[in-house]
């Protein structure tokens, strides 16, 4: 279940560095309601003009497994110290709101499918400061 994590948040930074899906894998990783908040990010980003540069470190870590209904919950210390937002129009950088940590947990819901691990659900809501 963390290789699919891993493999799903490696297409997710293939999609934000363009602010397009196509050409990832994320269909493979990531379950419909995953890939919504996915592709919702997506469009926000273009409508913006903007796209990621650089890239988000993870630490993540199983943090509970229900066995009977295989859904782990999985945490990730996300580290954004070589993130940015770049502006594709203004040809600038756009930083971090100044309350915004450089290092949080995010919680992640996984299930086992029939061909391997999916990610179900992603909370970017940053937690505690990791």
């Amino acid at each position: 279940m963390l290789a699919a994590y891993r493999s799903m948040s490696a297409e997710q930074a293939k999609a934000y560095g363009k602010a397009d899906a196509k050409g990832t894998q994320l269909e493979k990783y990531a379950t419909l309601d995953a890939l919504g908040q996915i592709r919702n990010d997506l469009a926000r980003m273009r409508a913006a003009g903007t796209v990621v540069r650089g890239g988000i470190g993870h630490d993540p870590k199983v943090t509970a497994l229900d066995t009977t209904a295989k859904t782990p919950t999985l945490t990730d210390c996300v580290d954004l110290s070589s993130y940015e937002t770049y502006d594709t129009k203004a040809k600038e950088v756009i930083p971090l709101p100044m309350e915004q940590p450089l290092r949080y947990v995010m919680t992640v819901s996984a299930e086992k499918w029939p061909n391997g691990w999916m990610v179900t659900a992603i909370n970017p809501q940053g937690g505690p400061i990791c």
